[in-house]
């Protein structure tokens, strides 16, 4: 199957940066989309960013202009680079990918990453 491996969390304070990383590995033919969804204590899962397979970004209103999304197809890894951090960007965030496994079918799955918490403090 396919693994989600993610790093980059952290505690920073208001204004400050992070990187997060996640990469791919596994049996994968091709990977479609890859993203960025967060989930703060007691609400739902949201999409942050997401990345198309040829560099077409999606990014959720509350992040444009502070995060960037980039990949690195030959690397099976998608980045998220984070600034100008507010409190409310506080939560855990979850790498996803839309994976084609077989080569004979075309059907592509979702996957997901364990998660990494991202504090940050005013």
């Amino acid at each position: 199957q396919v693994q989600l491996v993610e790093s980059g969390g952290g505690l920073v304070q208001a204004g400050g940066s992070l990187r997060l990383s996640c990469a791919a590995s596994g049996i994968i033919i091709n990977i479609n989309t890859m993203g960025w969804y967060r989930q703060a204590p007691g609400k739902q899962r949201e999409l942050v960013a997401d990345i198309s397979s040829g560099g077409s970004t999606n990014y959720a209103d509350s992040v444009k202009g502070r995060f960037t999304i980039s990949r690195d197809n030959a690397k099976n890894t998608v980045y998220l680079q984070m600034n100008s951090l507010k409190p409310e960007d506080t939560a855990v965030y979850y790498c996803n990918a839309n994976v084609r496994i077989w080569a004979w079918n075309p059907n592509a799955y979702d996957y997901w990453g364990q998660g990494t918490q991202v504090t940050v403090s005013s």
